[in-house]
């Protein structure tokens, strides 16, 4: 059976398939001879003696070969040059920057017959596209091997922590009964100690791995994590959520979800705030996930006090091929929002 390919690759190659070198130089060589052919053909002489006239016909016909030559090769080139300054101007992390490569949609990026130009700019665009795969294959792991070690590490602090000083308690407890009774208030104290201690590595673990996350979706574990914030004597939490919000997917509830308590946890450790906005909005063609605080703030050319945090949640928004942006003030509080970008028309699809 003979494929549309297998006729392509048979059928004899042509101009458009010429390599750009040998297409610059039949170029030159098609107006050279135009040239010499109106030359030889034309009634136009030079005299021994060149007069003045001859000299305005020869340097015009020297303009006239010059432009047409300037203009077929900016014909050919031209993709090139789009090409190397998209390449010049493109970002790894950023989005993908497209060229036109002037001949048309279909013939760009997808027929190989459009000459050398159009096909560097087909190779170019496949070259994007592959990056894009990797890239967000890329993500998609780095995101799940993070997950995957915080779960592990949840478990071995259930498991092995959270055990031994569950054994440690239950120790205490029978002690309790053989002291002296002078000895009674410090082991309470030291009971007490413990439990807290336990409440404290649940308390992780939890957050390490976020089941109602997994379980009642993103606004439950966003409502979850504001209970949790506000019930551990922390400032009050005003929570906001668009009733209009679409399918967002795993991997990017689950960014927005480390975000939100990040931002939360360095409110708590650092902003001495009384109130924090948290809201989750559709804004156009984005969802905007903000938290606000009325804390103290920080001057933006000084150093944050969590500055690996803030880098940790703007890596994590380059995961999902969202933006990470921090405005914050000295007196005036912090405002933390991350911004992923919807693509096309289809809400229930969100860039990688």
């Amino acid at each position: 059976m003979t494929t549309r390919a297998d006729t392509e690759d048979s059928q004899p190659p042509g101009i458009s398939d010429t390599s750009l070198y040998w297409k610059v130089c039949l170029i030159n060589g098609a107006v050279l001879a135009v040239g010499v052919l109106v030359l030889v053909l034309s009634p136009v002489r030079v005299s021994p003696r060149v007069v003045v006239s001859e000299v305005v016909v020869v340097v015009g016909g020297l303009a006239v070969m010059l432009v047409a030559n300037a203009l077929l090769l900016r014909a050919a080139l031209a993709p090139v040059d789009r090409v190397i300054k998209a390449m010049a101007t493109a970002e790894l992390a950023g989005p993908s920057v497209r060229v036109d490569d002037g001949v048309g949609d279909g013939v760009g990026r997808g027929d190989q017959r459009g000459g050398a130009g159009a096909r560097l700019v087909a190779s170019y665009h496949a070259m994007l596209d592959r990056l894009e795969q990797e890239r967000a294959s890329s993500n998609a792991k780095a995101l799940a091997a993070q997950e995957a070690e915080r779960q592990r590490i949840a478990h071995e602090l259930h498991d092995q922590v959270g055990q031994s000083l569950t054994v440690v308690l239950l120790g205490l407890k029978q002690l309790a009964a053989r002291v002296p009774a002078e000895l009674r208030d410090e082991l309470d104290l030291v009971r007490e100690s413990a439990r807290a201690g336990l409440d404290d590595v649940r308390r992780v673990a939890r957050e390490l791995r976020p089941g109602v996350l997994e379980d009642l979706g993103l606004p439950a574990a966003l409502s979850a994590l504001v209970t949790d914030v506000t019930g551990a004597g922390g400032p009050t939490v005003r929570r906001t959520t668009s009733p209009g919000l679409p399918e967002l997917g795993h991997d990017v509830e689950l960014v927005v979800y480390r975000v939100a308590q990040e931002a939360l946890t360095n409110v708590v450790r650092h902003a001495v705030a009384t109130r924090v906005e948290l809201s989750l909005l559709r804004v156009g063609d984005a969802v905007a996930l903000e938290v606000v605080d009325d804390g103290r703030g920080f001057a933006v050319e000084d150093t944050h006090p969590d500055a690996a945090g803030l880098q940790g949640m703007a890596d994590r928004a380059s995961l999902v091929g969202g933006t990470l942006e921090v405005a914050s003030a000295e007196g005036r509080g912090t405002m933390v929002r991350l911004w992923i970008p919807l693509v096309g028309s289809d809400a229930g699809e969100v860039e990688r």
